[in-house]
């Protein structure tokens, strides 16, 4: 079999790539079975070669070639070849970012493989997509809440939630369910600490200690650029639920209870009573935008924050 994987996107097409190996091959077989190259390593031969080695202690010998795009230019009339006859223990894995349909490579392709086209999921496929990558990569099960909690804080980029995914798997350690109780210890307590930390300073009106504390969180977390819109957004939509709440009357315990707020009770409070609804209504929609502009690369993460702060210093 040939699969042929494409999107625009490289580490989400590495992503469900290698979601795809878990399921293809398993770990055990890896070192004798697996062959991962990146295009530019590796020549037409060596992967030509690589397909007719004869399987040893696994059924079939997979080999991946990544960033695939000049690698099929460069080398089509011995791919074409190789589609009219592939080896029957050997399957070729591609990656690529684009696939001509016109090209008689890819009117050979259904006959002896399957293209993959790659997309971005949908935000409501996401939680599910997340629970079977739990599963099958670890054996776990994640649970509604916490694959919900993980999005809320983490943003959707999959590669990025398959990461956290990874970590959250052996921190639960022997515990089968990876509850949101893990996703707020291991991820969700720095990212949202340090987010709590510049909105207190920010409904203060300290600005300078804001910015100050947001270049902090930038300067200790590697995947700040990623998750601080959604650490931002987490906190400013559970403070205008919990005002919306206390404005209809619901008192301060039960609406702790209603948003699970847990720590830090007293601060949480503080700073809701300090805002208005049309204030963190207007403070959710910027940072919508600023997530869309963050991701069609008009901007970056710190910049919007940082101005952002700014903004509600002015008014």
């Amino acid at each position: 079999m040939i699969y042929v994987f494409a999107g625009k996107n490289d580490s989400l097409v590495n992503a469900q790539c290698q979601e795809f190996l878990q399921q293809l091959i398993e770990p055990s077989q890896r070192a004798t079975g697996l062959f991962v190259a990146d295009a530019g390593e590796v020549s037409v031969a060596d992967v030509l070669d690589e397909l007719r080695t004869v399987p040893f202690l696994t059924p079939k010998r997979v080999v991946v070639v990544k960033n695939a795009d000049e690698f099929v230019s460069q080398n089509r009339p011995l791919l074409e070849k190789y589609f009219d006859n592939p080896c029957r223990t050997g399957q070729l894995i591609l990656t690529v970012r684009t696939w001509d349909a016109r090209t008689k490579l890819a009117k050979k392709l259904p006959e002896v493989g399957k293209l993959i086209e790659v997309k971005q999921p949908a935000s409501w496929q996401l939680p599910g997509r997340l629970s079977k990558y739990a599963g099958d990569a670890h054996d776990k099960r994640l649970d509604k809440d916490a694959a919900e909690l993980l999005i809320e804080l983490t943003g959707d980029d999959l590669p990025l939630l398959y990461s956290e995914i990874d970590k959250l798997a052996v921190f639960a350690d022997a515990e089968k369910v990876i509850t949101a109780k893990h996703v707020e210890s291991l991820i969700g307590y720095n990212r949202i600490y340090g987010a709590f930390e510049v909105i207190d300073a920010m409904v203060a009106g300290k600005t300078a200690e804001a910015i100050a504390r947001l270049r902090n969180m930038f300067a200790q977390d590697k995947d700040a650029d990623y998750t601080v819109v959604g650490a931002f957004a987490f906190h400013f939509r559970r403070m205008y639920n919990a005002k919306a709440l206390l404005e209809k009357g619901i008192s301060p315990p039960e609406v702790s209870k209603r948003l699970r707020v847990w720590a830090n009770i007293e601060g949480f409070f503080a700073q809701v009573r300090k805002m208005t609804l049309p204030q963190l209504s207007r403070i959710l929609s910027q940072l919508g935008t600023i997530d869309y502009a963050i991701k069609t690369g008009q901007t970056k993460a710190q910049v919007a924050i940082e101005q952002l702060v700014l903004d509600m210093a002015l008014g």
